[in-house]
């Protein structure tokens, strides 16, 4: 089966518990727990329920109930169903790390994949892992991104971090910063270029998207005196794109671009490396912020922030931007395949 087929009206979104020793399985319930759920998707977690069982009780959640998938079982519409992922036991210690936690976290994404490639869930929600216990031959990705790229055999993605008011891509995401300058290539900037804009148009229903592209070195090189790269790359591509009728500009200096307000004018923003869009957007956007995964035969998103095992099993996780990944990720694939 087709994941782009549609075999019954509510969306199947899987949810990946991440890892269990972060705020995944807190955040997860947390947002489930929203009366808006289960009237428009069904909710389908990937993970144990001797887990939800175990912060259920620890964070006095009692309210949380969920419906048992069995081997081969229906998944239950109006309802939060949970498919084990493993039948070991493992010891669910909040905010510490494991080497367990990382082999059920990977577990985890695996099924869901899977599930999700055979159309048994029609779009992915990926909780928090803790890329160091996850890191392995198994698992030898930078982050879910890189592994479900592979896994869906795109050639390529786009890490777009997606809220009300702002959509900034990466050109490049989990790289030292010593890297980055060798990797801004004009083919690279073009292709993300051109995963941005298509996702703007396809995923966010924007016809005309207007999208800004900053600069690498600070004051965007300054002419040349502080780098090379504004005047040898990314500036004959955005004046390229131009000649092609696209509504592309820049090289802008990013602390300017964000600190003057200039990115209300733009549907899109490609930031040249991690740090330089996260920060931004993290300080305007870290409770409703969205991780999606744009260029994908299939949607995923995520929420935007990490384990967080300094509050874990606390009830101090915000569960607002897991709680937007599921509503993000519903209304991409209405605009993909027509749910209502």
């Amino acid at each position: 089966m087709s994941p782009t087929s549609r075999p019954h009206e509510r969306p199947r979104i899987g949810i990946t518990i991440g890892d269990i020793n972060g705020v995944g399985p807190e955040v997860i319930m947390k947002a489930l727990a929203d009366a808006r759920m289960l009237g428009m998707l069904t909710p389908v977690i990937y993970g144990n329920g001797r887990v939800l069982s175990h912060y259920k009780k620890l964070l006095g959640l009692q309210e949380f109930s969920y419906n048992q998938v069995k081997e081969g079982g229906n998944i239950a519409v109006k309802n939060i169903n949970v498919i084990n992922c493993w039948d070991e036991q493992i010891e669910v210690t909040p905010g510490r790390p494991s080497p367990d936690a990382g082999k059920a976290a990977l577990k985890a994404i695996r099924r869901a994949c899977e599930d999700l490639k055979a159309g048994v869930i029609d779009a992915l929600v990926t909780g928090p892992i803790d890329k160091k216990t996850i890191s392995s031959d198994e698992f030898p990705f930078a982050g879910h991104t890189e592994f479900i790229t592979q896994f869906f055999g795109a050639g390529d993605s786009l890490m777009l971090m997606v809220s009300e008011t702002l959509r900034v891509g990466l050109v490049t995401v989990h790289v030292p910063v010593s890297e980055v300058a060798p990797l801004i290539t004009r083919e690279r900037l073009q292709a993300k270029l051109a995963l941005l804009e298509q996702s703007l148009i396809r995923d966010f229903g924007i016809t005309k998207p207007r999208i800004a592209v900053l600069g690498l070195n600070p004051h965007a090189g300054d002419g040349g005196l502080m780098g090379k790269e504004e005047e040898e790359i990314i500036r004959p591509v955005v004046i390229d794109l131009k000649n092609k009728g696209k509504l592309v500009q820049g090289p802008f200096p990013a602390d300017g671009f964000f600190g003057s307000g200039s990115v209300r004018k733009f549907d899109g923003v490609m930031a040249m490396y991690h740090d330089q869009g996260l920060i931004p957007f993290k300080v305007i956007s870290f409770d409703t912020g969205v991780n999606f995964t744009a260029g994908l035969p299939i949607v995923r998103t995520s929420p935007d922030h990490g384990t967080a095992y300094p509050i874990a099993g606390k009830n101090q996780a915000d569960e607002g931007s897991l709680r937007q990944a599921i509503f993000q990720a519903v209304d991409i694939l209405a605009r993909r395949n027509g749910f209502p």
